[in-house]
């Protein structure tokens, strides 16, 4: 394995190229530009194509063709782009095509600044666009997962035909670490439902529209199937000394790794502390929450949002007094002592 160092957002582009992506179609914003600018220099020396498109609804309807050519295709954005996707998306969902989505989040509403938020997990894990859809969500927290997690998104978008979003946050994105880069070169497998433009695949048919009722009632409830298998199969997490703790911080991206330092400084003085990390959003781990909520276990969310993943414990645990939460927004991000303070005041 090579060991570089490189920025996050850069690194996911390699990961993705090692994942046999060839197509990368976006438009440029911070603090996601720099993925659209590694694109530019990896892709074609790979013999990939790289467009920045004039827009980003352009650039979410090129990955849908390139998807349904057989190509492996991603693009990437902030808040305000992919809000300006999500038609793409569900048309995407809808169509049943793989693709690969990337957002740096920053703070909003509207431009807002480019600092780091969370607040576009609503917009993301529940679905901005329309229908009954749902997209697989993986949240890196630092930059070696932003190339491992995304090489894992293009396996998992071929195997369930479906969108697969990579969720961070600008703290992530703009970091520079160390990154080990396997030594793999992956291409995307044939997909015996796609258009090669070949005699074998004339007859297939990709598109989003279903003119009979009972017929998408059907193709929905195969899609729920899906998405059901997924919840079962799918669920990924991090797990720190939980076993004895009475508080569980819990949290994903840049403020895990806050969660990781405050609980050091708790354990220290004796507070029984533990972290759960939700590395996919969803699939959401539903199931280890009401395990450790049937222990009795207090939760304490902490986001840089207004709340939007404590919505989720809530529904897992259906105990609002046992879940907790501490937000900040607009950019601005709790230090270690400040989680500890709020940490504190939930434990014994």
């Amino acid at each position: 394995m090579k060991r570089d160092l490189i920025k996050a957002n850069e690194a996911l582009v390699k990961g993705a190229i090692m994942a046999g992506c060839t197509q990368y179609y976006g438009y440029p914003i911070t603090p996601a530009s720099e993925i659209a600018e590694a694109a530019s220099v990896y892709m074609p020396v790979c013999g990939g194509t790289f467009i920045q498109a004039e827009s980003e609804v352009a650039a979410i309807n090129m990955v849908y063709g390139a998807s349904g050519a057989g190509a492996r295709a991603m693009t990437a954005s902030s808040g305000p782009g992919i809000s300006l996707k999500q038609e793409g998306v569900s048309y995407l969902s809808g169509a049943e095509l793989p693709a690969v989505i990337v957002d740096i989040m920053r703070a909003g509403p509207g431009l807002g600044n480019i600092w780091p938020e969370q607040g576009d997990y609503n917009q993301v894990v529940h679905g901005g666009g329309h229908g009954n859809y749902k997209v697989i969500v993986l949240a890196p927290n630092r930059a070696q997962e932003m190339c491992d997690l995304t090489m894992l998104a293009f396996d998992l978008a071929d195997k369930y035909r479906m969108v697969v979003y990579i969720l961070a946050d600008a703290y992530v994105g703009q970091m520079m670490e160390p990154v080990e880069f396997p030594k793999v070169n992956k291409k995307a497998p044939h997909r015996p439902w796609a258009l090669y433009a070949d005699k074998a695949s004339q007859p297939n048919v990709i598109t989003s529209i279903v003119f009979s009722a009972e017929a998408l009632e059907e193709h929905n409830l195969k899609l729920q199937a899906r998405y059901a298998q997924i919840e079962k199969d799918e669920v990924r997490f991090q797990e720190i000394q939980c076993e004895d703790a009475e508080l569980i911080l819990m949290g994903y991206g840049f403020v895990s790794r806050l969660l990781q330092s405050t609980i050091e400084v708790l354990r220290k003085q004796g507070k029984k502390v533990g972290m759960l990390r939700p590395i996919s959003l969803f699939p959401f781990p539903n199931q280890r929450i009401q395990e450790l909520a049937a222990q009795g276990k207090h939760f304490l969310c902490v986001e840089l949002s207004n709340g939007q993943m404590r919505d989720d414990v809530y529904l897992a645990t259906f105990k609002k007094d046992i879940v907790h939460f501490y937000g900040r927004m607009g950019g601005m991000v709790p230090s270690v002592a400040e989680i500890v303070d709020v940490a504190l005041g939930y434990l014994k």
